[in-house]
């Protein structure tokens, strides 16, 4: 009853104009009272949110965000991928997914994306012929690629709490990276050309040459976070520590598009983003403090699993539940909860650990992009100054799309352990 109170509230409140975290915050506290607990578990359960090491990521990665963004390494990115797929319509909605793909390589983070090249990418799209709210949809599932692509700190802490080989689950998230670029592309794609979205652009093989080249150093930076992972070098955090050291010798002494004094505003202005998408978080995370102790994803995830053992099977329900958690939890309090509920069930049946871990991030990473809780959402409503239902209204393609791409990843575990197999070694179970 208690998840359902929030629920109703929340919506409520939605539908009558409050703002978001306001709304889910008010509902929390309103919960709480109604059920007779003490108000200072939402506080408790907010610190708590936010007490992680990883978290110290988040800002640093939004200030590599900025810094990309008025270094003009993001604009880099945008152009080098714009030479490819600007010919056809469509194109930049494929920018938008390419680009995406490079900023998660650097990024890690889903809200860094969208606040770094999301001001980009929606206004490039909305100035060659693309409704602003398409834009903002494009930008935001397209975010979800950062928590698959390595080095995706969402899966650092699944597998890290899982007990399982970090390098082996970064390197299986090439395969849903992969997957979900696929299909995000084709849905694009079809959905650009039946409403005639967007204008043609192209360039001579010298301009296009031009821009390539002028982008290696933009794009170089997965490959030395990549690396760097891979290496063993650095950490997560470490990582995001060397985002934005790379990002700003690029951008200071490569491009020279940033000077020196405009670094204390990007300071200001990280924090400033950063507050306000874990103020945000911070809410969300009370909120799923209330979920977890109404037991509302044991309940589930009891009924549900009870159908059958079958791998198979039971990978298509349990990429079920997690799409039900996703869209009602934190991701990050998903991932902690649903692991040891689900996970034992899933080895028990056959199920490989790696492939658990990957398929568990990429399902959930879903949830981001939707309501009531999807971070991205609120984060790209905040850059486009555009209502989430709006957004999500112009993202219901794509949201159908990305469930088949989790689908495929739950019928075909060879995309995620052939790339755990060849890029360090590991040794599926039951070979």
């Amino acid at each position: 009853m208690m998840s359902l109170t929030l629920i109703l509230i929340f919506a409520v409140l939605l539908a009558l104009g409050v703002p978001l975290a306001l709304a889910l915050g008010v509902g929390v506290t309103v919960t709480l009272m109604v059920f007779g607990l003490p108000l200072d578990m939402m506080a408790q359960s907010m610190f708590s949110s936010m007490n992680s090491f990883l978290l110290v990521a988040v800002p640093l990665f939004v200030l590599a965000g900025n810094v990309m963004a008025g270094g003009g390494i993001s604009e880099r990115i945008f152009n080098g991928a714009s030479v490819i797929f600007g010919r056809f319509r469509g194109g930049l909605g494929q920018v938008n997914i390419a680009a995406s793909a490079v900023f998660g390589g650097i990024s890690g983070s889903s809200v860094a994306d969208v606040v770094s090249l999301g001001k980009i990418e929606i206004k490039a799209m909305t100035d060659h012929g693309y409704p602003k709210a398409y834009g903002a949809a494009m930008t935001m599932v397209t975010s979800t690629l950062s928590s698959v692509i390595p080095p995706s700190i969402l899966m650092i802490i699944a597998a890290s709490s899982a007990s399982v080989s970090v390098g082996a689950a970064l390197a299986g998230g090439f395969g849903p990276s992969v997957v979900f670029i696929l299909v995000l592309m084709v849905m694009n794609y079809i959905i650009a050309v039946r409403r005639k979205y967007g204008e043609i652009s192209r360039q001579t093989l010298k301009e296009g040459l031009k821009i390539v080249v002028v982008g290696i150093p933009a794009m170089g930076g997965p490959i030395v976070i990549l690396l760097g992972l891979f290496g063993g070098v650095f950490t997560p955090t470490e990582a995001a520590a060397v985002a934005v050291i790379y990002s700003v010798l690029v951008a200071m002494f490569v491009y020279r598009d940033m000077r020196p004094r405009q670094f204390p505003a990007m300071l200001v202005e990280s924090g400033v983003t950063t507050g306000t998408i874990l103020f945000i978080a911070m809410v969300a995370g009370a909120a799923s403090f209330i979920f977890t102790m109404d037991g509302l994803p044991a309940r589930v995830s009891a009924g549900l699993t009870s159908i059958t053992t079958d791998p198979t099977l039971l990978m298509l329900i349990i990429g079920l539940i997690l799409l039900i958690v996703g869209a009602i939890m934190d991701i990050t309090a998903a991932i902690l909860l649903t692991i040891p509920i689900l996970m034992p069930t899933a080895v028990a049946a056959g199920i490989d650990p790696v492939h658990f871990i990957v398929f568990l991030v990429a399902a959930l990473s879903i949830g981001l992009v939707t309501p009531p809780v999807g971070v991205s959402l609120f984060a790209t409503s905040f850059v486009a100054k555009l209502p989430i239902e709006t957004i999500v209204r112009a993202a219901l393609p794509h949201y159908s799309v990305m469930v088949v791409a989790v689908v495929l990843l739950a019928l075909i575990p060879e995309l995620v352990l052939w790339p755990a197999e060849w890029l360090t070694g590991y040794v599926p179970v039951g070979r």
